[in-house]
């Protein structure tokens, strides 16, 4: 009995002892093994977010445009902006020491890159080979509007945009062109009837919904998300530009037909006002950009560039418009030192500011300040003699870009109405002979200064 005893012990050790092991074996290759593996990789480094579709598609673009000499930079304003609030840590991040995708892994349907056009290289070459990498790509082209003064050049097409899906993801390369005036340009991207409009979801596309001009950007390498990419040195610079890019392109074709009913003027003293114009036009650009004021063209200068794509030679003047709360104190100083002296001043800060400065060769650079009421904006007028005021309605205008005579400059955005306010309805007619107390459509009276205050608000020199 004893020994039967011993030998159920013995069998119930065993088997107690067996269950133990395997239980060991079990919790070890489940739990441990796990938890271990875990450690390790967190202690060598773990690679977090990069099996993301967004990663992949922005690495293999890159590999792409690499292989093919193609200088793409990195325009996306989201990614730019996580850029920027981490510069420092961007600075200082070298190729291969990222272990977690921040910028690139972030969810999202485009990545938007850059090209130069004129970097442009072997097009079909990486288009095939972007197919064979398993990217989708179609290419938007449309006119060249820099051609559309050459009637034998009009019509001809360039690309503006090219789009390359990867399953999910999408990368929307930007063609800038160059433009007079050291700027960049981009065009409207408009679809074509045989390009498919559920290729990508468009109506996302953070470029393309209207032309736009930027500043040409100086560039700089960074190592973002464990891949190289050039960026803009400044990049919430780009970033601020974009809500203001729109760009506006001269009406050509309107301008020949201007020219064929109305003979242009292209007689010496025609030629060379133009000249003098222009050089004071790009001289007063200069010294308000160095301040930092925004401003745009206005009134016959304005004209000019809407309907004949020119200055028109018997103006006799340059006009510019400005916010009045972009004013500065020392506006008068700095023409000075750029060699413009003040002419006259009229009105005071706060009520129908108007300066006007001598340039050369009897040309005279007139900047007019707009002034923001509830349904309207106005800007002011004095005449000397009496001290009367006159007040110049228009309909509020958002500005946008353009270029003219050889500049990238501001116009009203709603040009058409800021013109017909100042002009009427007959603007298109050359009108040789102007009163500018009684002429324009919307003028008004607006009171007298007192001549207590005329030693304030009427300066001439």
């Amino acid at each position: 009995m004893s020994r039967i005893n011993k030998n159920v012990v013995l069998a119930l050790l065993t088997l107690t002892s067996s269950a133990f092991l395997l239980f060991q074996l079990y919790y070890y290759k489940h739990y441990l093994s796990a938890k271990n593996a875990a450690g390790l990789s967190k202690s060598k480094g773990s690679r977090i977010g990069f099996d993301s579709i967004q990663w992949r598609a922005v690495k293999k673009f890159i590999m792409l445009t690499s292989s093919q000499n193609v200088p793409v930079f990195l325009i996306d304003p989201l990614i730019l902006e996580l850029i920027n609030k981490n510069f420092e840590q961007v600075k200082n991040t070298s190729y291969g020491s990222t272990s977690e995708c921040k910028f690139f892994c972030v969810p999202r349907d485009f990545t938007t890159f850059a090209l130069q056009y004129h970097l442009r290289k072997n097009e079909e070459g990486w288009f095939r080979i972007a197919e064979n990498m398993g990217f989708q790509c179609i290419k938007i082209e449309s006119k060249d509007p820099r051609l559309d003064g050459i009637d034998s050049l009009s019509g001809t097409e360039i690309p503006l945009h090219y789009i390359c899906r990867l399953a999910t993801h999408a990368i929307h390369l930007v063609v800038f062109h160059d433009r007079s005036g050291n700027y960049l340009w981009h065009g409207h991207l408009r679809l074509k009837e045989h390009i498919d409009r559920k290729f990508v979801p468009f109506r996302k596309l953070r470029f393309g919904r209207y032309p736009g001009a930027f500043d040409r950007p100086e560039l700089q390498q960074v190592t973002v998300d464990g891949l190289e990419v050039l960026i803009p040195k400044d990049p919430m610079h780009f970033v601020e530009e974009m809500p203001h890019s729109r760009f506006i392109e001269c009406r050509y074709k309107e301008a020949r037909a201007f020219f064929q009913q109305y003979l242009d003027d292209n007689t010496v003293e025609a030629m060379a006002f133009r000249k003098s114009a222009k050089e004071l036009l790009q001289l007063a650009a200069k010294t308000l950009n160095k301040l930092g004021v925004p401003f745009w063209l206005s009134s016959g200068t304005c004209l000019g560039w809407y309907r004949q794509c020119n200055i028109i030679p018997y103006s006799k003047d340059v006009d510019l418009g400005i916010f009045i709360q972009d004013y500065k104190s020392d506006i008068i100083l700095a023409f000075q030192d750029a060699g413009l002296p003040l002419k006259h001043k009229f009105g005071k800060v706060e009520d129908s500011l108007e300066l006007s400065f001598q340039g050369k060769d009897d040309v005279k650079l007139d900047i007019f300040f707009f002034y923001e009421e509830t349904d309207h904006m106005w800007n002011g007028g004095t005449q000397a003699k009496t001290g009367k005021k006159f007040k110049y309605l228009f309909p509020k205008f958002t500005l946008c870009w353009t270029e003219f005579v050889d500049m990238k400059v501001h116009v009203p955005c709603e040009t058409l109405e800021y013109i017909e306010a100042n002009y009427g309805k007959t603007w298109k007619i050359p009108v040789k002979t102007w009163d500018w107390k009684r002429s324009p459509p919307n003028v008004q009276p607006n009171g007298i200064w007192p001549i207590s205050e005329w030693d304030e608000v009427i300066q001439l020199y």
